[in-house]
């Protein structure tokens, strides 16, 4: 890790650019209203904020780009690295539960910012970025968990090739004493580290002898709980079930609730691409699904996603700034479909529609921010509405 008193300049002014001013009161913070004072030609170390993609101009003239991952290399403790498309968040809090008996401490990408994390902790468990990752060079995880990997920020990273290129990258950073436990199509990628690869659940379970008729969880949670459990056996040889069926999983992922007429709905509103919402509507693939799809796709190829539910008994409410779009793919696929614009215009129509053994489901399969001010916002919204009906 660079000094405290080290010169260094931080692309950014959001939380991860301020957390490292706190812990660099030195570093000087830009943003692109301050391009006109850059240094082109500077040799400082550049920290890049996670937000700012690599086609932003202070980023194309700059020399020595790093994360704030590689900041801290010469003195991160002993760390796990969680990544992937879906479920990385739950699998990190899910790891963190496991582990903070051991004294391990969560942050990254959620919680608290990397440089605000007790360097004295022995065990520090990172949600982690394909942001992060693109301008990560140097520093490695002594253990690595992919989740799944599916089309996703393709705005920000230019390709699919690219988003999976800075997912896999800790894998060509990792030596012999490191442990990746990664998706079987990635099982011919160079790697030193001792990789296990999985296909499912259920090849996890076989692997690290975990019952999975012990653990409460169902797909997608299930695949979460069992990562984290064979995390823990990884490093301490414990399998702990009664602890991890403690864990509650957070509001707004796959949520059940009833509204006054008895009736299922589930707040989803946490999937924000294709994948998510593919793994979310699998425990309900028997029943008549009412769903509400759209905002913003981030550029996302939305294909697989109508290929998967085209054979469903399934009626789709489109909203947001891809309305038309969820449309025009839904009448390409002979899907029934209303085009709603507004997330209360789609729960008013559910409202009629749904009958015994229907569920209404808000999983979007896009971003928020096209209409709501996040996620939790756009679910609280939903499920404020659905309560509301008489």
């Amino acid at each position: 890790m660079t000094t405290n008193n080290e010169k260094i300049r931080i692309l950014g002014k959001g939380i991860t650019a301020l957390a490292l001013k706190d812990k660099f009161p030195n570093a000087t913070l830009y943003d692109d209203n301050d391009f006109n004072q850059y240094d082109l030609n500077s040799n400082e170390f550049t920290v890049v904020s996670p937000g700012i993609p690599p086609y932003n101009n202070m980023v194309l003239n700059s020399k020595n780009l790093i994360s704030d991952y590689d900041l801290f290399a010469s003195v991160m403790p002993f760390s796990i690295w969680i990544s992937g498309t879906n479920g990385k968040t739950t699998t990190t809090q899910m790891c963190q539960h496991l582990l903070k008996e051991y004294g391990s401490i969560y942050g990254g990408n959620i919680g608290v910012p990397l440089s605000h994390l007790d360097e004295k902790a022995p065990i520090w468990i990172l949600e982690t970025s394909s942001f992060t990752l693109h301008y990560t060079n140097k520093t490695k995880p002594n253990i690595y968990i992919l989740l799944p990997i599916s089309e996703d920020h393709i705005t920000w990273h230019g390709s699919f090739e690219e988003y999976k290129n800075a997912k896999l990258k800790p894998l060509s950073l990792m030596n012999e004493n490191d442990i990746a436990i990664i998706p079987e199509e990635f099982k011919n990628f160079k790697t030193n580290a001792h990789a296990i690869t999985y296909k499912n659940s259920d090849d996890l379970c076989e692997h690290f002898k975990i019952d999975k008729s012990e653990i409460k969880f169902k797909e997608p949670f299930l695949l979460d709980a069992i990562l984290a459990m064979a995390t823990k056996k990884i490093i301490f040889d414990e399998i702990d079930n009664k602890l991890i069926n403690e864990f509650i999983i957070d509001k707004h992922k796959v949520e059940e609730f009833r509204d006054n007429k008895n009736r299922l709905w589930i707040d989803d509103s946490k999937a924000t691409n294709v994948d998510a919402t593919i793994n979310a509507i699998v425990p309900y693939n028997d029943k008549n699904i009412h769903i509400i799809l759209g905002g913003d796709d981030k550029g996302a190829n939305l294909v697989p996603l109508f290929e998967n539910i085209k054979n469903l008994d399934i009626h789709v409410y489109a909203i947001g700034s891809n309305t038309e779009k969820i449309v025009k793919y839904c009448f390409e696929y002979n899907i029934k479909v209303e085009g709603c614009t507004y997330l209360n215009v789609a729960v008013a129509k559910i409202d009629s529609a749904l009958k015994e053994n229907s569920i209404g489901i808000l999983s979007p399969a896009a971003a928020s921010l096209d209409q709501f001010k996040s996620y939790a916002h756009r679910g609280d919204e939903f499920k404020k509405l659905v309560h509301s009906l008489s």
